[in-house]
Order: C-alpha cells, then structure tokens, then sequence
C-alpha cells in the first residue's frame, strides 16, 4: 500500500513524495522466512527544462535532503536541457542521499544537460521511442580581460570533468568519442543504441519492464519474423502470378 505525502514545484518540476508501507514477502514456508521491503519513502519528480530563475530549486531540495537510508529517488525526464549547474545540483543530492537507488526514466527526450541526468541514474530506463544527445556545453563570460581568461578555463576544467565523469567513465562514450564531443560533435541515440551501449539498463515494452538484453533480443526476433513475413508475402504473390498466367 502507499500514501500520498506531498508535492512540491518549481518553475520547471514538480517532485512528489509517496510513502510506501513496509512489505513482507514469503521465501521459504516451512522455514517461515521472508523478504521483507522496509517502509519508505519513493521521491519522484518530473524533469522539464533546467531553467530556474525566480525561486530556484530551493523547495525541491529541501524536500529531498530529508530522505533517509531505505528511501527511493525516481527522476522522470523529458528535457531539451539547461543551466548545468542545475544538473550538477541534482548529482550533488543523489551522491548524498540515493547513490544506489536511483532510478532515471527517459520520457520522451533527454538532451544536453538531459541526458547527462539521465546517465546518473544506478537503473536507466528508457521507452521504445526514447532519444537521448550528448554534446558539450554553450556558456559565455563577463568582466576584465584577464578575469574573463581565468574564469573560462577554470570552468571549462570543472565541466569536461564534470562530463567525463558521468559519460566516459560509465563507459558510454569512449574517450576518443569524448574528445569529439568536446571539440563539437553531437552524439544521436535511439532505444536500440541506448542499450547496445548499456546507457539503459531497462526498457518498458507493452506494460512490461525487461532489460535491455532482452530488448535487443525482441529487436533481432521482430526484425526476422518482418523479414519471414515480407518473404512469405512475396512468394504468395509470385504464386498467384503464376495461377494467372497458366489461365
């Protein structure tokens, strides 16, 4: 059973909190043990664009600072992207209090500062019309000369690392493909690339949660029962030609 406890927003997101009640499963009858699920707490927020200008995120991460050691974090995404401080705000909070239990779903997009939060999730769950792009940042700089030189190069050595750490060192993109990014190059996913490359772990099909093993499984079976069927098509339609023509 759960219980609705609150929600909270932003300009951008909304992020709710459910209370989930304690639940015992049964594992071995005679030995009467069972699986027990702790009460907690399941914080879900729906991710728009990382655009905060009036009050900021100060609401939704008040909420999230209270979870405690069995609670769950679930970020549903849909983003064109944003302010990446925003982003890097967000990896802050699941570092502190979810680095095991977050779970990330990609509905429908997750571009630029998107996809990096869609990558922090420790489950990563996509849909079969999902579309994900890496790219490095945009950004400018005000002041002095020289102040302009030292506050350039000092965040762009924050962010690349920033980057690296989400993208490279989860071995989603190879350093060579890194380096192109840096340099420019957008990098384009589809459902069947987010799993060749384990950015998704899991994938829902038709009301069912299966890994992404599994759907590149149902990928290849689709793909050769379209080609069985465009065979078996041909051939009925070459033998019908040929009743035709012996008439």
């Amino acid at each position: 059973m759960a219980e609705d406890k609150k929600q909270v927003s932003s300009e951008q997101h909304t992020l709710y909190a459910q209370d989930i009640l304690e639940k015992k499963k049964l594992i071995d009858k005679d030995k009467n043990l069972y699986e027990i699920t702790p009460k907690h707490t399941v914080y879900r927020i729906f991710i728009g664009r990382f655009f905060e200008l009036k009050k900021g995120l100060h609401a939704v991460f008040n909420e999230l600072k209270k979870a405690k050691k069995d609670d769950k974090f679930e970020i549903i995404i849909n983003s064109g992207g944003g302010f990446v401080n925003e982003g890097m705000q967000f990896y802050n909070i699941i570092l502190e209090k979810f680095p095991n239990s977050t779970t990330t779903y990609l509905d429908n997009r997750g571009y630029s500062m998107g996809a990096l939060l869609f990558s922090m999730g420790s489950k990563r769950v996509i849909y079969p019309y999902s579309d994900l792009m890496y790219h490095n940042y945009a950004g400018g700089a005000f002041g002095k000369g020289e102040e302009i030189k030292a506050q350039v190069k000092h965040f762009d050595k924050l962010i690349q690392n920033f980057f690296h750490e989400i993208i490279v060192s989860q071995g989603f993109l190879s350093e060579d493909e890194y380096r192109k990014m840096i340099i420019g190059k957008d990098y384009w996913f589809d459902a069947k690339e987010l799993c060749k490359r384990g950015i998704a772990t899991h994938v829902i099909v038709d009301g069912e949660e299966i890994t992404a093993k599994e759907f590149l499984k149902l990928l290849k079976k689709r793909k050769k029962a379209k080609k069985q069927k465009k065979k078996l098509t041909k051939e009925a339609s070459s033998n019908q030609k040929s009743k035709k023509n012996k008439k």
